[in-house]
């Protein structure tokens, strides 16, 4: 007899509440936070002297499925898609929904110039370019090299 934590809990209820019981059970064995956390895309940010690059990968989207914000110093990145399948045959119809989505934030650091942020997409990678304002690039460090 298959058994789950709720299932057991309640002293050991036959299989047939197993489907009843999943997604409880799916969320105190963190299965669901796993699949969650696992249907996120992976994010590059490369520093460099004059501009943040962010670089999302994101296979199979269109351009027009992303949204961007930014509020504050909090950029988001964010993305919902659905897509319909349907089937029919002589004695039914089946139709499934399918939604996909993600969000992303990230807090931008100073010296970010946001009147000048760009983002393109190509290649299944949504590139976001952050430049940054004149004083902040004054404001970095430089190597002084030893004579």
């Amino acid at each position: 007899m298959k058994t789950d934590t709720l299932a057991r809990m309640a002293g050991g209820m036959p299989y047939v509440f197993d489907d009843l019981l999943k997604p409880w059970n799916d969320w105190f064995d963190g299965r669901e936070l796993w699949n969650r956390a696992a249907s996120l895309p992976p994010v590059n940010i490369v520093e460099q002297e004059d501009k943040f690059l962010v670089s999302l990968a994101a296979p199979g989207m269109k351009r027009d499925d992303f949204k961007i914000d930014l509020s504050g110093n909090m950029l988001t990145i964010s993305s919902e898609t659905e897509e319909t399948k349907e089937e029919k045959e002589k004695t039914f119809t089946r139709q499934e929904y399918n939604y996909t989505g993600f969000n992303r934030s990230f807090s931008l650091p100073e010296g970010i110039n946001t009147e000048k942020i760009e983002a393109k997409y190509e290649d299944g990678i949504l590139k976001i370019t952050l430049p940054r304002t004149e004083e902040s690039k004054m404001k970095l460090g430089k190597n002084i090299p030893i004579q």
